[in-house]
């Protein structure tokens, strides 16, 4: 793709990582068949970079649609249910909204369908009053650097990617359903009797910074419930999966599962798992909020998966020990022999034990950061 001729948000204030600690926030309540609505919103509500943005109020203090705006009403939304920990809450800001589109008030809806449908509003009103722009343009605000990527097929242009979606119909695990969707699909040649790439399905060309995954459990003409148990885990390396498969790893950590339980896309309820800022997860079940562990949460019949890019994972620090030194925001690369390590920098450092920067070597510091990092995780 062409680069933008404009740049509507700067990446370099989209924060990753939470920039406020806050308890769990409030429930929300339900007045009947809202649950869809209810569970989408929290998975929204503690989404790092976008309550970020939401929470400092910037979209509303320069915003110039007149009259209704999605993005207002988030913004609005998320800072009440962040402000409103121990309480329950009636979403009205949100709830007006159904009534301007096709959702209709108490009746149930597709979660992700409802998903989809906030996301691209957010997007449309990032764009509203904005002009002219190219399709390159388009992708660079606030809501498409967050949650928007782009698929690639061989032969073709890239394609605007905003959720995976997997068929679970023959996989037990998760990564098996990723594979079978977005890797290269090879066939065996018999003159030569060697397997070769034959055809290419979608991969990921550009990877988003907030991953969103749908596990298809609703068949497509009966809608009935797809029962089966996937194993999904908290940690995601995507470059597997991308257009290009060399280069260094991009995990992602689980923050959200969207859960349905019942017997068809038109039935049953929704319910979610979220990880708060203060690092702990919690069950949310319309007006109710209860702490869970992880455990919990990766043993669940998940619909809808969340996963937002963890830069810290798996990283090198080549610390050089003593009160001395300290770690600036940045990466550089540090070549050791034939090998060239990737190092990044840690905001955990008062929290790292004092062998990983002193470790003798890079490939000793690589092995003790790793094992670090997973304890901190």
């Amino acid at each position: 793709m062409a680069p933008p001729q404009r740049i509507l948000f700067p990446p370099e204030k989209i924060y990753m990582d939470w920039q406020q600690q806050w308890r769990a926030g409030a429930g929300l309540r339900n007045p009947g068949n809202l649950c869809f609505l209810n569970s989408v919103l929290q998975c929204l509500t503690y989404t790092p970079p976008l309550a970020n943005y939401l929470l400092s109020r910037e979209h509303s203090q320069s915003c110039h649609q007149r009259g209704f705006c999605v993005m207002c009403r988030m913004e609005s939304h998320v800072n009440r249910v962040l402000r409103s920990s121990g309480s329950a809450i009636y979403p009205s800001a949100v709830i007006s909204v159904l009534a301007r589109e096709h959702f209709r008030l108490g009746m149930q809806e597709d979660a992700h369908e409802f998903l989809r449908y906030t996301v691209d509003a957010m997007q449309r009103a990032c764009l509203s009053g904005i002009s002219n722009l190219d399709i390159s343009s388009e992708s660079t605000t606030i809501v498409h650097q967050i949650f928007g990527g782009f698929l690639r097929s061989r032969g073709t242009f890239p394609q605007p990617l905003l959720s995976l979606e997997l068929s679970v119909s023959f996989c037990l695990y998760f990564n098996m359903a990723l594979y079978r969707a977005y890797t290269k699909a090879l066939c065996s040649v018999s003159r030569c009797n060697k397997m070769v790439a034959a055809s290419k399905r979608f991969t990921v060309h550009r990877a988003p910074k907030v991953l969103t995954v749908c596990l298809k459990r609703f068949e497509d003409f009966t809608g009935r419930k797809i029962d089966k148990i996937v194993k999904y885990s908290s940690c995601l390396d995507l470059r597997p999966y991308m257009t290009q498969t060399d280069g260094e790893s991009l995990f992602y950590s689980l923050y959200a599962v969207l859960v349905h339980s019942g017997n068809g896309c038109h039935s049953g309820h929704y319910f979610c798992y979220t990880k708060a800022s203060n690092g702990l997860w919690y069950e949310m079940n319309d007006s109710s909020v209860e702490d869970c562990d992880i455990s919990t949460v990766l043993q669940q019949q998940a619909y809808l998966l969340f996963y937002v890019r963890d830069f810290l994972r798996g990283v090198v620090v080549i610390g050089l020990g003593g009160d001395g030194f300290k770690l600036k925001q940045g990466r550089f690369r540090l070549a050791v022999g034939k090998k060239v390590f990737t190092v990044r920098v840690a905001r955990h450092w008062k929290r790292l034990p004092r062998a990983v920067v002193d470790a003798p070597s890079p490939t000793v510091s690589k092995a003790r950061w790793d094992g670090a990092l997973n304890n901190l995780t």
